[in-house]
């Protein structure tokens, strides 16, 4: 099949366009290559130049189409890009990717999560794909305890949360009045190698490295950790499946752990750091485990790897990698041998 994946160069985005090219479909790839103004230009340099090397190394010449630097607030851009590749399915994961990014630029995170969707629903009518798959987030639930299942009341907090369920309902209008199929997917805390600095668990494991203090926002406070692996294999099952059409599934892990769990299995890990625990963050819901029974059942989700491994893989990537062994070595020295 023909796929269009919206940011193709993010942390998961690389990773479905990745399985999708090993599986034969062609792709194609929309990605501004952003820093959202608080990431360092350095860093994100480098993680888009690693990224790219994971499908365009293994000779997939024959179906990766074209990857277009282009951001998709420019209705004109993302119309021509859909005339040119003509996609079958739309995975659409082009988003600010995080409440703290939003709250930083609430106008710009506006015009990427709203104007940037509306833009490529239009095109996708338009140039009559045949489904239209939305990366929202767990985020939409707002407050919720383990289990919460698809069919839960949305009650989000904060901006980024409410503007990732206003695109579900539009999504679904757009069903509604163009006999468009939609598919929606509900990620949770994803991490993993080739992950920027500014998320929990890179925190965590880059604090414990320089052997300075992580700071836990609520020692009780759970997250449904997900390796991102899992949450791609779980994406793409969904977007090629026949059984998903018009449907809602969260993509997790199902199994929540403590934020001070994951603080204390990095220092651990690590061999140094210290721990510091704050009252909970205001701004971001307390959340639980997903159930992902609805995708077990209907495309046979089945996400592998747990907390402990998902650490070591990602705390084996840092240590190896020639941008975090070059900055961390600027404070010491015995992070980069692998064990």
């Amino acid at each position: 099949m023909n796929i269009l994946v919206t940011g193709g160069l993010g942390l998961i985005g690389h990773n479905v366009v990745k399985r999708l090219s090993e599986q034969g479909h062609t792709t194609s790839i929309i990605d501004n290559k952003t820093n959202y103004g608080i990431i360092p230009q350095s860093e994100i340099d480098y993680l888009m130049v690693e990224r790219e090397k994971k499908f365009m190394s293994r000779n997939f010449t024959d179906t990766l189409s074209f990857m277009y630097n282009k951001d998709i607030s420019d209705a004109n851009e993302v119309d021509r890009i859909f005339y040119i590749e003509q996609p079958e399915i739309v995975i659409h994961m082009a988003s600010f990717p995080r409440q703290k990014v939003v709250n930083s630029n609430p106008a710009m995170g506006s015009r990427v999560m709203s104007e940037g969707l509306l833009n490529l629903l239009e095109s996708s009518v338009k140039n009559e794909v045949r489904k239209f798959v939305y990366i929202s987030s767990s985020m939409v639930y707002g407050d919720f305890t383990d289990d919460v299942t698809e069919d839960a009341v949305c009650k989000p907090q904060g901006q980024y949360g409410i503007m990732k369920l206003a695109g579900e309902w539009l999504v679904r209008d757009y069903t509604r009045r163009d006999n468009m199929v939609h598919t929606i997917i509900r990620p949770s805390a994803v991490y993993g190698p080739l992950d920027v600095e500014d998320r929990v668990i890179s925190k965590f494991l880059i604090t414990a490295m320089r052997g300075e203090t992580l700071k836990v926002n609520g020692a009780n406070e759970t997250l449904d950790f997900t390796y991102v692996d899992d949450a791609a294999d779980g994406i793409v099952a969904a977007a090629i499946s026949d059984n998903t059409d018009n449907k809602t599934y969260n993509i997790t892990k199902s199994h929540s752990r403590s934020l001070l769990d994951a603080a204390n299995l990095a220092v651990n890990l690590v061999g140094k750091g210290s721990i510091d625990i704050k009252d909970k963050d205001i701004d971001f819901p307390s959340r639980g485990s997903l159930n992902i029974d609805a995708a077990r059942r209907d495309f046979g989700y089945d996400p592998k790897v747990d907390v402990e491994e998902g650490f070591q893989k990602y705390y084996d990537w840092l240590r190896t990698s020639k941008f975090w062994g070059g900055k961390l070595n600027e404070n010491t020295s015995d992070i980069t041998a692998p064990r």
